[in-house]
């Protein structure tokens, strides 16, 4: 889509068109015009500077918090306390959950869709119904085959409230502005393990595993359902385009040579970052550390990876969407080198650690942003949501693959090797990620038009701020 920004004008011919001088906001109030690079044929022309709803950043940040912390980090910490009432093995546990992961990989698609064109109210308030119904479910469970289906139908919950849907509603809503919503909004997702875990250690030793999923099912309930149906019934904003064409079909962008290099780097990418987080106290304690200590290095990534969000932005403003990809993946690759070939001592294992996790914290708003950055928001929701499903199957499959493999090859250390060598392929896939136009905006556009159909606007690729492409 044409999304309103501001920036330098266009030198192209061929450039985003332009929008009402003046349009009603969410609220009803009409926009202060604002001059816009690239709309229509002459530099200058003035399109409505979108203001986003209020209420609803808040709002999707408390239920991220919730919804990530009961379906997902509750299960974790409950995993023994299931197992040992129940008698179910460990792994066939974990296999249920991991069954939910990818029925939510593979629901994601069509939710994407929903939303591109109906806006995420009533998806992710069905979604939190269907995510407070499977968590009673999982509490209620009388064998193991009730407690998979209860995954199963969690995962339809996580593909309706997790990320993608509530980045697809912030990129729509907030335009050029996402990069700073998309920041507060993970920001926030990464309490959910702060707040939840230990609360749901609390409840799972003060009473038992069921009632702890009853209690989280409450929360829940409370907290998701009424900010999903009450929070986001500001109106859907429309894909604008003044000619009056409609936007490209997706299916075009999905088939293309960079989005499927970019899906592939995406792809490896995921598996060797959870597959590092799940290895990183057993690499530890290989390596002499105690269990403590270990536990506190996972803690202390968990931090920086939270820094490494806010230093997304910043980035973002200095180095186009390639370059930023490709330094990004790379920047992983090495991180995981250095965890496999450094011995010690520890501290400075510690300090790589830490350096790992802030990495990771950007790959996440990298992942956020990539779609708007190289081919607008149109079609966002199901294009990111293409894009995040293998991804999605990758972390679901990463714990029991990274743990067979460390088996495998002799130990941790040597594991992290493999890894960072598929962390290189990945980097280099990302080399042909970007489309020809979206390589080189932001530097003026002085090459001129972009390649395979994609419409250049020279001042987008910083972190969605000043502008979009449509392929066509």
């Amino acid at each position: 889509m044409t999304a309103p920004h501001t920036g330098r004008p266009a030198p192209v011919a061929r450039a985003e068109p332009a929008l009402p001088a003046t349009t009603p906001t969410a609220h009803g109030a009409p926009t202060a015009p604002a001059v816009v690079p690239g709309a229509g044929a002459a530099a200058g022309a003035a399109v409505p500077a979108r203001t986003p709803p209020r209420g609803v950043l808040p709002a999707l940040c408390a239920t991220q918090i919730a919804g990530w912390g009961v379906l997902h980090y509750a299960f974790p910490v409950l995993l023994p306390h299931i197992t040992a009432d129940t008698g179910w093995s460990p792994a066939a546990t974990t296999g249920a959950f991991s069954a939910g992961l990818l029925v939510s990989a593979a629901v994601g698609v069509p939710v994407g869709r929903i939303i591109d064109r109906r806006g995420p109210r009533a998806v992710m308030t069905t979604g939190s119904v269907l995510g407070t119904a499977s968590v009673v479910l999982l509490a209620l469970a009388p064998n193991l085959r009730v407690f998979a289906a209860a995954w199963l139908l969690a995962g339809i919950a996580m593909a309706a409230t997790f990320y993608q849907p509530a980045f697809a509603a912030l990129t729509r809503w907030w335009g050029p502005a996402r990069v700073r919503a998309l920041t507060v909004l993970t920001l926030a997702g990464g309490l959910a393990s702060t707040l939840f875990a230990p609360l749901t250690a609390v409840l799972a030793e003060g009473h038992d595993w069921r009632v702890a999923y009853l209690v989280l099912a409450a929360i829940l309930a409370l907290v998701t359902i009424p900010a999903h149906a009450l929070a986001l019934r500001a109106p859907w904003p429309p894909v604008e385009h003044a000619d009056g064409s409609a936007p490209a079909s997706p299916a075009r962008v999905l088939r293309s040579r960079p989005f499927l290099m970019l899906a592939a780097a995406f792809t490896l990418k995921g598996f060797t970052v959870f597959a590092v987080v799940i290895t990183l106290v057993p690499l530890l304690v290989e390596r002499g550390a105690s269990a403590t200590l270990a536990a506190w290095a996972l803690g202390l990534s968990g931090i920086g990876q939270v820094l490494g969000r806010l230093l997304y932005a910043p980035l973002a403003r200095r180095l186009r969407v390639g370059p930023r990809t490709v330094l990004l993946l790379g920047l992983g690759a090495a991180g995981t080198l250095a965890l496999g070939v450094v011995p010690g001592p520890l501290p400075l294992l510690v300090a790589l650690a830490v350096l790992v996790g802030v990495i990771r914290g950007n790959h996440t708003l990298l992942q956020a942003t990539a779609i708007a950055d190289r081919w607008g928001t149109a079609h966002y929701g199901r294009q990111s949501a293409v894009l995040a499903a293998p991804v999605t199957v990758a972390a679901a499959l990463a714990p029991v693959a990274a743990t067979a493999l460390a088996g495998a090859v002799g130990g941790y250390a040597h594991l992290h090797l493999i890894l960072a060598a598929v962390a290189g392929v990945a980097t280099l896939l990302a080399l042909g990620g970007t489309p020809g136009a979206a390589c080189r905006r932001g530097r003026g556009g002085r090459k001129g038009a972009g390649s395979a159909g994609v419409m250049p606007n020279p001042t987008a690729g910083r972190g969605g701020g000043a502008g979009e492409t449509n392929a066509r």
